[in-house]
């Protein structure tokens, strides 16, 4: 693999090549601090649904060169192939746009994206911005049963999507109307990927333990973070290309009937450059593909868009992406070859940066960003006096952190130990929040849960903490949902409405279910029994069963995964997140 490199600091040279965008296109910003391009708000419409992407840096020109007229609103950047955080992300969709008709939020499908993009939703929900979020997910590299419940990774053919779901919002559709039809074009895409080794990061010391594709050998359905794919393989160029036009185009094969094609059907070709390829090569299997499309598929592509959308730093691939054109029922002018042809002026599209742009924009002088309000500071009129919520939460965190030494010997056993550390962690400083007489809580119960929320996200880290924080921040929207205008006390029902909020949001974010073993073995039926009886002691006991089950499970979500033994733990060892949230449960019902 290419090693050598300019740069030797990789956050030095994110930041810099995102300032750099500010210098070739006028019409946008750049917030340092929180890694965000965003398009400077002269320049945008005032009735416009927001749109908002991003993920690690390394992709270029995805996901920042994509801001500007005619596509995205904001990008946030994390560092190289890492997803940014929920707060950047916060900022973005909150303090860096125009969002009074909404925001879409629409990264990749990747776990750390879509947590941390997720809780950005939810905290934009919380704070009463009208938010969709959509995870794009074309690769057909990887099939159906090896993607299992994290479905398809995000790669080139995503830019597609960006650019239509742009330029709809451009022309002044709906909230509703992006989001539809970003999931029409995800649903009608399909994309396959190859590399002829993997890349470098720059900064980073290269170890004998790194992989390498052995000369001859081509990876087939490479992901952009080095990823495998379905299989490497020694072949010409045309025995490679018919490989992917078949993994993306075989409707017969139900591991990978992504989309199904009829001799009417229209196709948009993308052919992406992974970064490390000549532009002499890039056109030469554009001219593969195409050839190939109507010789052995009848497909003659309406149109071919071909260039550097989606990078794996300078890999050495490149990647096939089919959208089928399907009918949005949007009306003239809102086609998805309408939508791509649409111009845009963004530097990481083929549209060049209108004159009239440079003359607006001549003055390069800093933004003052606007401070919407987070979600603690906006009031609701759900109370409930703050010594019962002190009583009943100090209970359930008391037993959580009293229970520390038996879940960290569960996950010593099962995972890598520190689960019960980190959920001492978090309920100790919940804990410190409730007994401090300053903390300002009031019996504002939205309020609390918010305050609350931002304790769990400064202390716990790691995918369980992601988790919880994604929930509470969904519970504090279900609970806000239900503020009737007017002072009325936080019911058992109240809180059982919100709970089941809080549910059907998380499993927009992960696709654990009862049954995979994680803590979602206790949380759903809490959440559950008390939607159906309204009882805390009865929701306790459902809890505490179902945290008991996991003992018989086989993982098949989490670190469990990969953690060998299994014979000497099973039926012995309950999952520990489920356990810690069991006894947190339980502690709560106890104070009841």
């Amino acid at each position: 693999m290419q090693t050598k490199h300019f740069f030797t600091d990789p956050d030095h040279l994110v930041r810099t090549a995102l300032h750099s965008l500010t210098l070739t296109n006028p019409s946008l910003a750049f917030d340092p601090d929180n890694k965000i391009i965003f398009r400077r708000p002269d320049s945008v419409k005032k009735s416009k649904v927001a749109i908002v992407s991003g993920g690690g840096s390394g992709h270029e020109p995805a996901f920042a060169g994509y801001v500007g007229h005619g596509l995205l609103d904001a990008s946030v950047a994390g560092t190289i192939f890492a997803s940014p955080s929920a707060e950047q992300i916060r900022k973005g969709a909150m303090d860096c746009v125009n969002n009074e008709k909404g925001v879409l939020i629409i990264p990749m499908n990747y776990t750390g994206d879509v947590l941390n993009f997720g809780m950005a939703t939810e905290k934009s929900r919380a704070a009463g911005i009208k938010t969709e979020f959509f995870a794009i997910n074309d690769d057909a590299g990887v099939g159906k049963k090896k993607g299992g419940k994290v479905g398809r990774r995000g790669i080139g053919g995503g830019i597609l999507v960006l650019k239509i779901v742009g330029a709809l919002a451009e022309a002044g559709a709906s909230l509703e109307e992006v989001y539809a039809t970003a999931q029409l074009a995800n649903d009608n895409l399909a994309s396959v990927g190859a590399s002829l080794e993997h890349v470098h990061i720059p900064g980073r010391p290269v170890t004998a333990a790194e992989d390498s594709i052995p000369h001859g050998q081509v990876e087939v359905g490479m992901g952009i973070h080095n990823e495998p794919g379905s299989h490497r393989v020694k072949a010409s160029l045309p025995e490679l290309v018919k490989t992917m036009l078949f993994q993306i185009l075989d409707h017969n094969d139900p591991d990978r009937a992504f989309i199904t094609h009829r001799p009417e059907d229209k196709f948009v070709l993308l052919i992406n450059n992974l970064g490390g390829l000549s532009a002499l090569e890039l056109s030469g299997i554009t001219d593969e593909v195409y050839r190939q499309l109507g010789q052995d598929h009848s497909i003659k592509p309406s149109r071919v868009i071909q260039g550097t959308f989606l990078t794996s730093l300078n890999g050495m691939g490149f990647s096939v992406s089919l959208l089928k054109v399907a009918d949005t029922g949007l009306g003239a002018g809102k086609s998805f070859i309408e939508l791509l042809d649409a111009p845009a002026e963004a530097v990481g599209w083929t549209a060049p940066i209108k004159s009239s742009t440079w003359e607006q924009h001549s003055s390069d002088a800093p933004v003052q960003l606007k401070r919407t309000k987070p979600a603690h500071e906006v009031p609701s009129n759900l109370k409930l006096d703050p010594a019962v919520l002190r009583k009943v939460l100090g209970s359930g965190l008391r037993r959580v952190i009293a229970a520390e030494p038996l879940v960290t010997r569960y996950d010593t056993i099962v995972g890598d130990g520190d689960c019960g550390v980190g959920l001492k962690r978090g309920a100790e400083a919940i804990l410190a929040l409730l007994e401090n007489p300053s903390s300002g809580l009031t019996d504002d119960v939205v309020n609390a849960v918010n305050r609350i929320v931002t304790v769990v996200e400064n202390t716990m880290d790691g995918t369980s903490g992601a988790v919880y924080a994604i929930f509470l921040n969904a519970l504090a929207h279900g609970l806000r949902n239900q503020d009737p205008g007017s002072s009325t006390p936080a019911t058992t029902e109240v809180w059982a409405n919100a709970l089941d909020h809080s549910c059907k949001a998380l499993a927009n974010y992960t696709p654990a279910q009862p049954g995979d073993r994680t803590m979602i073995d206790a949380l759903y039926p809490f959440c559950n029994k008390l939607q159906t009886v309204k009882d805390v002691h009865m929701a306790a006991q459902a809890a505490q069963k179902g945290s008991d089950d996991t003992k018989a499970m086989k993982a098949s979500l989490g670190r469990s995964v990969y953690v060998g033994g299994e014979d000497e733990w099973v039926g012995k060892i309950p999952d520990p997140g489920a356990h810690g949230l069991a006894e947190f449960l339980t502690g709560l019902a106890e104070a009841l």
